[in-house]
């Protein structure tokens, strides 16, 4: 390994240990440290050396990659592994500033994720298996698909939580689970009635797919725990089925879940702890969708809107 990639594997290693940092996260930290790596190489300097790294070949990174096209909620991922980097690196006395702290992040277009109405919610969570499907797994599968998208919309849970449950974690009676959300932070979320019968349904069903030492909550049908691809192509699945003319992601439904309950008059801290946010400005953001919406509610129904 060289010793940039030696630097590189130490930072992350303090992530997993310090930090608490998910592997997913590990994981594309790592593949943005070694562009920027390889990036620098290029100017003659490399991330093995931090202290010979300026802020303007952190702007020049930049700079390349909206050259590339790249997004820029992209290039601010990018940005915040190198600053998380250079922090450590600063904890550890090889260099004396955080130079890519000294960088500010790309403009961001405000965009969210689409939020469901309810009957369209509905519609989704409540697709009907058609009367002779293919097979007994294919009514099994079905069985999961639909847990999982009530999980994901009655509790509000990241799809990376939901995924990592196992299946000694869940206990339908007593409608709340224990979910470890981002940074470790443990938090309880409410099942609803039909979350805990389409879990009790699934949990039934779980065994005929599931490998026998397998313990995840939600398993693919070669029996492993479920990947986030095959989840986010079960949420498309059951947007055909339930004939919406629209697919949305997992994250959808979470934030359905946020926005339908700030509409109905809960108050943002609370929608903060059922989300578990560590920040309530995070949390804010829907209520601006949620603002849009009422407006948007507005000018179409009422008689006097837009008029002058």
């Amino acid at each position: 390994m060289s010793e940039a990639g030696e630097s590189i594997a130490d930072f992350l290693t303090w992530l997993a240990v310090q930090k608490g940092y998910s592997v997913a996260t590990q994981r594309a930290y790592g593949s943005d440290l070694r562009q920027l790596d390889e990036f620098l190489r290029e100017q003659g300097v490399g991330l093995e050396q931090p202290d010979r790294v300026t802020r303007h070949h952190v702007q020049a990174y930049l700079s390349w990659l909206f050259r590339r096209g790249e997004a820029k909620s992209s290039m601010s991922r990018k940005l915040a592994a190198a600053r998380s980097f250079f922090r450590y690196q600063q904890r550890q006395g090889r260099v004396t500033a955080n130079i890519a702290a000294l960088v500010h992040n790309p403009r961001q277009e405000k965009r969210h994720p689409r939020a469901l109405n309810v009957d369209e919610t509905f519609a989704l969570l409540d697709t009907v298996p058609p009367c002779a499907m293919e097979s007994m797994e294919a009514e099994r599968r079905l069985c999961r698909d639909l847990a999982l998208a009530e999980l994901l919309y009655g509790s509000g849970l990241r799809i990376s939580e939901a995924l990592a449950l196992n299946v000694n974690d869940v206990q339908p009676a007593t409608h709340v689970l224990r979910v470890l959300g981002k940074g470790g932070r443990e938090r309880l979320a409410p099942l609803s009635d039909t979350s805990c019968e389409s879990l009790d349904a699934w949990i039934k069903e779980r065994p005929f797919l599931a490998l026998p030492e397998e313990r995840a909550l939600f398993v693919g049908m070669r029996g492993a725990r479920l990947h986030r691809r095959e989840a986010v192509r079960i949420i498309e699945r059951l947007c055909l089925q339930a004939g919406l003319n629209f697919v949305v992601s997992p994250h959808s439904l979470r934030h359905s879940f946020a926005t339908h309950l700030l509409m109905a008059g809960a108050d943002l801290r609370s929608v903060q702890e059922l989300l578990g946010h560590k920040r309530l400005t995070t949390t804010q953001r829907y209520t601006q969708v949620s603002l849009e919406h009422l407006i948007d509610v507005y000018d179409r129904a009422h008689p006097r809107a837009g008029k002058s």
